[in-house]
Formats: structure tokens, C-alpha cells, sequence
């Protein structure tokens, strides 16, 4: 059986496509000096490795957990001759870190970054009959000019840092597509006039044009067309109805989309996000966030669900407790974890694995742009993201400068939605002042919010350690309760502070899971429910002083 072998990108499908997960050669390059021996022509690699998941992972057959500075990839693929008319396009959804791709001993291209896909046109190098896949992952995570989020750059785990993650992670594909095609899209929605814009890129297909037809549950909605200039082209989709996305409504819109002989079938989200007066708008009316972190980690896949339903499943269980959204923590999450976000009107911020990168240095730009700007063009379409957040807990002394360029290139890119500049405890420059506060004492907690302070938004809090793992030396923030009512009290305490202050619009408990040995997750890491889901439920949902 092929491993995570579902569509990997929902929000854009098409037919002619072939999944490549599932066993290939690997070989570990501890002395990164596979270029130099020329391993992108070896006939074989003399390890095997289960595709998307990480080696470090048990589910990826290699279940290496020490430093691995370079990693080798080999497979061998059929390309039918009749798809050689056309474009071959090869992805991989994520690779960490720098990663090079050969097609039968020749280079198909370079991408630096661990969490975004990126894609390469390979027909050029392909042959009718049996071709080469080769790719080497380069990722010395302790050299500070990467970002790595929750990896761990010592040997073992500790504290709020895991097992780390090398080379690919996510799945590899190939998608067959005509010689004039839409190579991505962006919908910027317009609930006041019931329209929503479309951005299309097209490669090879200057002239034509682009056909969009809208509908919401099969009735036909909306349709437009546009001529494409150059490599772009721009149409109005006016809505017959307004159906609203909305935490807990999922409305959504399939979006039919043709150029020529290609063919997408996509959806979007009817949903405005603002941030005004101290509160989060979401379609014209006060939305209180009760968010909950969520580290992406799994035991056994590290940074990848082992299957598709788990990636739903958390969510489901974030629900469960009353939660309707949640900080994406630390991880630029897959498109298949934000599909289910869309589906059950799941409010989410997206984040980048800021922690790693030294951004006192110039070079921290190279390390940090190119991705988050993918990221940003990649899950712009997704109505669940209702706010972006580059960096987490920076410090004083970090580079104000970058700070600033990241927050006013991500407002560039999309100015749909608020943006929070360094989550947590020094801000530059922001559209909302977040705080991060591991106080376990209700009282004191209370105190300080309940008649107004700058933040409006915390971002973290709780963090209550409670050890039903089988980590010894399990950690989390302050003293652990000694009973399970001790446990709930301080929840409640600590949650009813925040829902009671008519100056906090947002909240975000830590945390969803243990991770290792971070026991302070409302589920254990193999998600079983540490309490009852329904008394977390009855204190996390009920109404805050904000909401009408």
C-alpha cells in the first residue's frame, strides 16, 4: 500500500497526475561529499526509505534519529511516450533544507527551504521508458542560517524542542499537464458587492482564454473569462448568492476553471477578516478566538501524519474541546491540514518555523524571504487563515529591520488580513499586540487582563503540565496539578480570565498534544484525551464578554 497516496493538493485538482510515495533508495552523506563522488549518476543507493516520511521517523523505515547533514534520494520512474507530448511536472511538497533534483544524471533545479512544495518542469530530461529520479537534501540545522521551528538542534530532545526532520517530508508527484496551462491562482473575495477577484498565472498561453464558472452545492452561481497578457489574468466572478464561510459554517464555493485543453477544479471561501477597535471582525460581526497550539508533531511520522484522516482528526479533536481554531505553531502546515480547516470552518494563523534562524545576520533575508513569500502565495486562497505571524518570540536584540521588511512584505503580498509581526513578546511593528503569558495562578492572571492592558490577543497561555505519558522526565510550564480537579480548576480559572476581560478578542491554550517529552497538551501524544472532552468543552465555549 502506498502511504499518504490521496490528491496532495485539494484546492487544485487535476486528473492527470501519478503519486510517487513509497520505497525508495536512500543513502546518508555524512561527509556531504555525494556531489563530488557523483551520486545523482549511481546506479543504485544501498539503503531503502518509505516516502514522505522523514528518516528519522519509524514510519520511513530508517528510524535514524542523529544528525544526518545530507540525505540521498533515488527512484526509478516509467513516463509513457504520450506524456512526453505534453509537460511532466515533478513535486515535492516539502524537503528540509536545500534541496537539488537530477533527471537521469542532469540537474532539473535547486530549492532553498524545509516547508514549502516547489515543482520543477522536467519533459525536457525525460526519456520514453524508465528515467532517474535522484534528490540530495542538504540540512546542517545548528549552522543559524536556517529556520527549523521545534526541531531539535541538540542531540536528544529537550524542554519544547523534538526530533528533528530531514529531507523530504511530504509526498512527491508527478502531474501531467497540456503545453498551455494555469499554474496557479488567487481569489480575493468581496463579500460588500458578492464578487470574488481571480488572479490566474499561465504559463504558455499568452491569447487565450481563461474560463471560470462558480457554484455552491451545484447550482451554478457565477461565471467570467479573461484574456491572458503575457503570463497573467484577471477576472470578476459576480455571485448570484452570498453564502458567508464562517467559524463553524463552511460555506464554500467549486470554482471550475479551463484554458484551452487543461482543466482545475477548485474552491474558495465568501469571508472578510478585520481587525479593528480591539477585535477581530469576521464577516462584519465580533468573532472571539479560542485557539488552541498546535505543534504538527506526530510520534510516529514526526512532521508527517502518518495518514490523511489524522490530519482531520486533529482538528476534530481540537473541536471536541471547544476550540474553533488554532496558532499553527512554529510549522508551515500542508495544504491537506488547511483543506480540513476550510471544510470545518476551523479559523487558523499561519506561522513559519522562525525559531533557528539567526536574524541578526544580513544573511537571515535568504534564509527567511523566499520561503515565507512562497508560503504567502501558496495559502492565500484559504478562507480558514485569518491572520499571518512570521516570527515567534524574537528578542531584543534581534534585527529591527527585518522585522519590519517581513512585516510590510507580508502586508504587500496580502492585505486581506491582520498581521502580527513576532508573536509573544517584542513587537516592531504589528496590527495587533499579542502576548504570551505562562502565569498558573488565576487570580494574578486575572488581575492583569481583566480591566485592560496593550495586549488584546494572548497568544499563549496555560501550558499546565500533566504527565500521563511514559516520559519520566516529562516538562511544562510551572508546577504540575496533583489531581485531575486541581487540573480542571486551573483551566477554568485561567480561561474564564480571559472570556471575562472585554479587552481580550483572542486566546490560545497550550496546547493541543504532548510532544515528547511537552506533556502539557489536552491530549497525550498518541492523542488519547488526557479529561473528559466535554467539561474542557463547557469551559472553553462559553460566551466571552466580547460577543454579541
Amino acid at each position: 500500500m502506498v502511504p499518504r497516496s490521496e490528491y496532495p493538493r485539494p484546492q487544485f485538482v487535476r486528473e492527470g497526475w501519478q503519486c510517487l510515495n513509497g520505497e525508495w533508495e536512500f543513502y546518508i552523506d555524512n561527509g556531504i561529499s555525494g556531489k563530488e563522488r557523483r551520486l545523482f549518476e549511481a546506479s543504485s543507493l544501498p539503503m531503502k526509505i518509505t516516502v514522505p516520511f522523514c528518516p528519522e521517523s519509524e514510519l520511513s523505515g530508517v528510524n535514524n534519529k542523529d544528525f544526518m547533514p545530507c540525505v540521498w534520494y533515488r527512484k526509478a520512474v516509467n513516463i509513457s511516450a504520450d506524456k512526453l507530448e505534453n509537460r511532466v511536472l515533478l513535486h515535492i511538497d516539502a524537503a528540509d533544507w536545500r534541496t537539488e533534483v537530477w533527471i537521469n544524471g542532469k540537474s532539473a533545479g535547486t530549492h532553498i527551504g524545509g516547508y514549502i512544495g516547489f515543482s520543477f518542469d522536467i519533459t525536457a530530461l525525460l526519456q520514453s521508458g524508465e528515467n532517474v529520479i535522484t534528490v540530495c537534501c542538504e540540512d546542517e540545522l545548528r549552522k543559524g542560517r536556517q529556520p527549523f521551528g521545534k526541531q531539535s538542534d541538540r542531540y536528544f530532545s529537550h524542554d519544547c524542542s523534538y526530533t528533528r526532520t530531514t529531507g523530504i517530508w511530504q509526498s512527491v508527484w508527478l502531474e501531467f499537464v497540456p503545453k498551455a496551462y494555469v499554474a496557479s491562482t488567487k481569489y480575493t473575495p468581496d463579500i460588500d458587492n458578492n464578487v470574488c477577484y481571480v488572479e490566474a498565472e499561465c504559463i504558455g498561453a499568452n491569447g487565450m482564454t481563461l474560463n471560470l464558472s462558480a457554484s455552491y452545492k451545484g447550482k451554478v452561481m457565477g461565471s467570467a473569462c479573461a484574456v491572458v497578457h503575457g503570463t497573467r489574468a484577471y477576472a470578476a466572478i459576480k455571485l448570484d448568492e452570498l453564502h458567508l464561510w464562517g467559524a463553524g459554517t463552511p460555506e464554500l464555493y467549486e470554482l471550475t476553471i479551463t484554458l484551452g485543453e487543461d482543466k482545475v477544479e477548485s474552491y474558495f471561501g465568501m469571508r472578510s477578516i478585520v481587525y479593528t477597535d480591539g477585535k477581530f471582525f469576521l464577516n462584519g460581526k465580533p468573532v472571539f478566538q479560542r485557539l488552541i497550539l498546535d505543534q504538527g508533531f506526530y510520534p510516529d511520522g514526526i512532521y508527517t501524519a502518518p495518514t490523511d484522516s489524522e490530519l482531520e482528526n486533529d482538528i476534530l479533536r481540537s473541536m471536541a474541546m471547544g476550540f474553533n481554531g488554532a496558532r499553527l505553531h512554529q510549522k508551515i502546515f500542508e495544504p491537506r491540514f488547511l483543506y480540513y480547516c476550510d471544510i470545518h470552518g476551523y479559523l487558523v494563523w499561519g506561522e513559519h518555523a522562525s525559531w533557528g534562524l539567526n536574524i541578526s545576520v544580513d544573511s537571515a533575508y535568504e534564509g527567511f524571504i523566499p520561503e515565507w513569500t512562497e508560503a504567502l502565495k501558496r495559502d492565500y486562497n484559504h478562507p480558514a487563515i485569518v491572520g499571518w505571524c512570521p516570527l515567534n518570540e524574537t528578542n531584543d536584540r534581534q534585527n529591527r529591520t527585518f522585522v519590519k521588511a517581513v512585516y510590510e512584505l507580508t502586508k504587500q503580498l496580502d492585505s486581506t488580513r491582520p498581521v502580527i509581526d513576532t508573536s509573544g513578546y517584542i513587537h516592531v511593528v504589528t496590527d495587533v499586540v499579542d502576548c504570551h503569558d505562562y502565569d498558573q495562578d488565576p487570580e494574578t492572571f486575572r488581575a492583569r487582563y481583566i480591566n485592560g492592558n496593550e495586549s488584546t490577543f494572548v497568544s499563549e497561555y496555560g501550558g499546565i503540565g500533566w504527565n500521563s505519558t511514559a516520559y519520566e522526565n516529562g516538562w511544562g510550564y510551572g508546577n504540575n496539578p496533583k489531581t485531575e480537579e486541581e487540573f480542571i480548576a486551573r483551566y477554568k480559572g485561567l480561561t474564564d480570565a480571559l472570556l471575562d476581560s472585554p479587552y481580550i478578542c483572542a486566546l490560545c491554550y497550550t496546547q493541543l498534544t504532548d510532544v515528547e517529552q511537552e506533556i502539557n497538551g489536552l491530549y497525550t501524544y498518541d492523542r488519547k484525551p488526557k479529561f473528559d472532552p466535554a467539561i474542557i468543552h463547557a469551559i472553553t465555549s462559553r460566551k466571552a464578554a466580547i460577543e454579541e
